[in-house]
């Protein structure tokens, strides 16, 4: 087996894991075990929580201790076992604990595959830049193909989804232990300060006015991913739990081929009612449009980046955010199905254009000896702080302002013009509080030759 092939298998299981549940928890929660929306906001929290210090404690182990892929592995399947145990919990006080401890697992591996991808890569004199992306992108397919077989077999309302990330797991962990070794590479050097190790001296950058404004947006934005993560499918799950189960489309016990004609016969004959039917029965296929975009929005952002500038593609992100959650407001699963959809290809736009032009920002306005920890940071504010501010207080807010007496129906067309609201009034404060000028070096992928305005020394 080839060395790429090997490391987009890692990739694919790596998004395979985490696409069996982001996306469905919600349903779950809300469908099944009908708690409150104040305490599902905490669960999102979890993966703020956990990726504030644990990818930096992680990675010091690996550096000075065990081997990358051996630590990757462990850590996959200790997450692997903990998964196993959310179908057995009854309360969302224990649940809240339960998916903390496996984000305290799962969130350094992000971190560690790539570590390990590139370690792999380097050793077989292969070129990470040109090598490494078409093997991520695996990644966001294997999200993908994880929230269609959730979808497809039944389980987005079941615990039986964790189950399926739970074998992901353990087949990751276990194939880790077959990779190329990749053994500390600092085993025999000084050790540094904590502040150093956990990329602490980059909150030196944060003196300087324009890296503390685009920070704190970073951090704004960070909120916002987290809206749809959250609720994007139990809202679905809501819109089509009044209309008519695709049952009449595929009668209970058709499989394989049979099941096939029938659902092309339908859609050939009454494509619209079809459609609809589909889209209410299998939601996490219809989210999963959001991760197809994003797969295409990033082939558009070098193209964007030297027409506008990064501070117009960061703009037209936080617009895309408006236009995400005001169509889901407007749309529905029957005459309003082209919103959802649309709203779900718009989303690629919304997370691409500021993540990836945020991460460029950082790297082209900092020096090279601070240039890892102030991406750090820049992931700190928008998976760290940013997830935990936008999971708490929209739970709080919809608990109390958009949840009837009866603790489970909701107002998604309030919620979702609220959180359209919230990304207007980001995209505003940004156009006035953020000052930043385009130059054409920074649309180019090689930072290395960019001369940065900021070290820790002069932030």
């Amino acid at each position: 087996m080839s060395t790429k092939l090997r490391l987009t298998i890692l990739s694919f299981l790596q998004f395979f894991i985490w696409g069996s549940w982001l996306i469905t928890i919600g349903a779950y929660w809300f469908q099944t075990k009908q708690w409150s929306g104040a305490q599902f906001g905490a669960i999102f929290s979890t993966m703020g929580i956990a990726s504030i210090f644990m990818p930096s404690i992680m990675g010091i182990i690996a550096d000075k201790y065990v081997n990358a892929e051996k630590l990757y592995g462990i850590l996959h399947i200790l997450g692997g076992v903990v998964l196993c145990t959310v179908p057995m919990v009854t309360d969302p006080g224990t649940f809240f604990w339960v998916i903390l401890l496996n984000m305290i697992f799962y969130m350094p591996t992000l971190a560690l595959s790539i570590a390990v991808s590139y370690s792999v890569l380097k050793r077989q004199g292969l070129d990470v830049v040109k090598d490494y992306p078409p093997i991520r992108v695996w990644g966001t397919i294997g999200f993908i193909v994880a929230m269609w077989t959730v979808s497809l077999l039944g389980f987005e309302k079941s615990a039986s989804q964790f189950y399926v990330a739970a074998a992901a797991a353990f087949a990751l962990g276990i194939y880790s232990f077959t990779l190329p070794a990749c053994p500390p590479t600092a085993k025999d050097t000084p050790s540094r300060s904590l502040i150093d190790v956990l990329g602490l001296k980059s909150f030196a950058l944060l003196r300087d006015p324009k890296m503390l404004t685009f920070f704190l947006f970073a951090l704004l934005l960070g909120a916002a991913l987290q809206l749809t993560n959250a609720y994007g499918d139990t809202f679905l799950h809501d819109l089509g739990s009044t209309m008519v189960p695709s049952a009449s489309i595929v009668p209970e016990g058709t499989t394989g081929w049979e099941a096939f004609k029938l659902v092309l016969s339908a859609l050939l004959n009454h494509p619209g009612d079809t459609f609809s039917s589909l889209a209410a029965t299998y939601p996490a296929i219809i989210m999963s449009i959001s991760q197809i975009s994003e797969t295409l929005f990033i082939l558009a952002i070098p193209f964007f980046l030297r027409r506008f500038g990064i501070k117009q593609v960061m703009l037209f992100s936080m617009v895309a955010w408006v236009l995400r959650f005001g169509l889901f407001a407007i749309g529905d699963l029957q005459s309003g199905l082209w919103m959802i959809i649309l709203s779900c290809i718009i989303y690629g736009m919304a997370f691409d254009f500021f993540n990836i032009s945020g991460s460029l920002f950082v790297e082209t306005q900092t020096a090279s000896s601070i240039r890892a920890s102030a991406q750090g940071l820049f992931m700190m504010m928008t998976n760290g702080f940013g997830a935990v501010l936008g999971s708490s207080v929209s739970g709080i807010v919809i608990e109390k302002y958009f949840t009837a007496a009866d603790g489970v129906t909701k107002d998604w067309h309030g919620i979702w013009l609220t959180f359209a609201a919230y990304a207007l009034v980001i995209a505003v404060l940004f156009v006035f509080l953020f000052k930043h000028k385009h130059t054409p070096q920074e649309a180019t992928a090689d930072a290395e030759h960019v001369e940065p305005i900021l070290s820790v020394e002069n932030a």
